[in-house]
């Protein structure tokens, strides 16, 4: 009658330790789920749009060119408006298709998107 007793007593022990278990729910995945969010997603505690302005400043303090100071909107200087640095093909160099009046032209190690006539600067791609 004591074993009966004693292996009753360890089930319902076991039962009960098993049940506590399951009343934890789901606030340890819940909490896991935050702490990432709070450390990748918002960076942790820094403003997301802010790093995109920075970065986005950052992307176009520096210009195209060998000295970089070739910037989206200005003209494209005379030496660089020969045919030699005209990029003509652009796949090649993983170029877009440049829209009709324009062309690549090949800057030192970046490339410019310029208007043919007028020499104005429509796009840079910085290697």
């Amino acid at each position: 009658m004591k074993i009966k007793t004693a292996i009753s007593i360890a089930a319902a022990m076991c039962l009960m330790a098993g049940t506590s278990v399951f009343a934890q729910g789901n606030s340890h995945k819940k909490q896991w789920k935050e702490d990432r969010y709070n450390q990748h997603d918002r960076g942790n505690g820094r403003d997301k749009k802010k790093d995109r302005a920075d970065d986005r400043r950052e992307y176009e303090a520096r210009g195209a060119g060998p000295e970089h100071d070739l910037r989206r909107g200005n003209r494209l200087p005379y030496p660089y408006r020969s045919y030699q640095y005209v990029v003509e093909d652009w796949r090649g160099h993983r170029l877009s298709a440049p829209p009709r009046g324009y062309h690549w032209v090949q800057t030192g190690g970046d490339y410019v998107l310029v208007a043919i006539g007028t020499g104005i600067i429509f796009q840079i791609y910085l290697n």
